[in-house]
C-alpha cells in the first residue's frame, strides 16, 4: 500500500509544482518590481551585470573631428544560492484527501519561497547609500515620498519604473497624512482622489506618479516600528534565477510517509545603487 501511495504522490508533483509557482509569483511583489536575470546551465554561480555610466554629448564645430570618448564600464556581481523547505506527508493524509494535499503543499511551498525572495530583495534597501531620507524617529509624509522621488529624478533616473515599497505600519501613517483635514486623521485631506482611494480601498495605489506597494515581508531594523523602506527604479535591484521551484519526494518508511522537498536556486543583488532611495521611517502605531 505504501508503494502505491508514493507513486500517487509522484503523479501529483506536476500539479503541486504549478500551484507552488503560481502562488510564488502571485505573493511575491518584489519579483515583478526588479530586473530579472536567468543563469543557465554551466554558467557558474555568479551573475555579472555590466554597468554603463551616463555619457555627455558635446557640440561639434563644422569641419572638426568629433572628440573620442572613453567609455569605461563597471560590473555588478551577485551569486545564486539554494533555498529550500521540507515537509513530511503521511500516507494517511494522502489517502484521505489527495486534492487537499496538492493545494496545501502548493500554498505552503509557494508562500514560503515567495516570502524568502521578497525578504532577500527588501533587505537590500539599506544598500542604497547615495540617496537616503528619514531616520529612526521620522514619520512618513507625502512630502518625504516626493523628496525621495525628486532625488532619483535629479540623478537622471527614468520616472517610468520607479516604485515605493512600504511596510503596512509605515503605509498606515502615509494614509493618515493623506486623509487628514486639520488635526483629524482619515477625514478627507487635500489630496483628492488619492485620499478618497486610501479611505475607500485601504491602499494608496499611486502617489506623484509612482506606484506604492505594501508588504509585511519587510523586516524592521531590529527596533520595533523602524523600517528601511525603498523608493527605487526597477533597474536598481536584480533577481537572478538559476532554477525556479523544484519539488522532489523521498520515501520515509519508518514514519509511514513521504518527504516532500521544495527548493529554488536564485540570488539577489544591487545593480544600480544610485537608482534607489533608502527611506527610514518610524511607525506611529508600534
Amino acid at each position: 500500500m505504501a508503494g502505491s501511495t508514493t507513486t500517487t504522490l509522484n503523479d501529483l508533483l506536476p500539479t503541486i509544482v504549478q500551484e507552488a509557482l503560481f502562488v510564488a509569483n502571485e505573493r511575491s511583489i518584489m519579483r515583478g518590481l526588479v530586473k530579472n536575470y536567468t543563469l543557465g546551465t554551466a554558467q557558474g554561480k555568479t551573475i555579472q551585470v555590466p554597468i554603463y555610466p551616463i555619457q555627455t554629448a558635446a557640440a561639434v564645430t563644422e569641419g572638426n573631428e568629433v572628440s573620442n570618448t572613453a567609455v569605461s564600464t563597471d560590473v555588478a556581481s551577485f551569486s545564486v544560492a539554494q533555498v529550500g523547505i521540507r515537509t513530511l506527508v503521511t500516507d494517511m493524509a494522502i489517502q484521505a484527501s489527495a486534492s487537499n494535499v496538492v493545494a496545501d503543499l502548493g500554498q505552503l511551498f509557494g508562500n514560503a519561497i515567495a516570502k524568502k525572495i521578497d525578504q532577500d530583495l527588501m533587505a537590500l534597501f539599506s544598500s542604497f547609500t547615495t540617496n537616503t531620507i528619514g531616520s529612526s524617529t521620522t514619520t512618513i509624509t507625502p512630502a518625504l515620498v516626493m523628496q525621495a522621488i525628486t532625488k532619483l529624478k535629479n540623478s537622471g533616473v527614468p520616472t517610468d519604473g520607479i516604485v515605493a515599497v512600504l511596510h503596512p505600519s509605515i503605509a498606515y501613517d502615509l494614509k493618515s497624512a493623506l486623509t487628514t483635514t486639520g488635526n483629524t486623521a482619515f477625514s478627507g485631506g487635500a489630496f483628492g482622489d488619492v485620499a478618497n482611494e486610501a479611505m475607500r480601498m485601504g491602499y494608496v495605489g499611486q502617489l506623484f506618479g509612482v506606484q506604492v506597494f505594501e508588504s509585511a515581508n519587510l523586516a524592521d531594523t531590529g527596533t520595533a516600528g523602524d523600517y528601511v523602506c525603498g523608493v527605487f527604479h526597477r533597474d536598481a535591484l536584480g533577481l537572478g534565477i538559476m532554477r525556479d521551484i523544484n519539488i522532489e519526494t523521498q520515501r520515509r518508511a519508518s514514519y509511514l510517509g513521504t518527504d516532500v522537498v521544495a527548493s529554488a536556486v536564485y540570488g539577489a543583488g544591487v545593480v544600480y545603487e544610485g537608482y534607489g532611495v533608502a527611506a527610514t521611517f518610524d511607525s506611529s502605531i508600534l
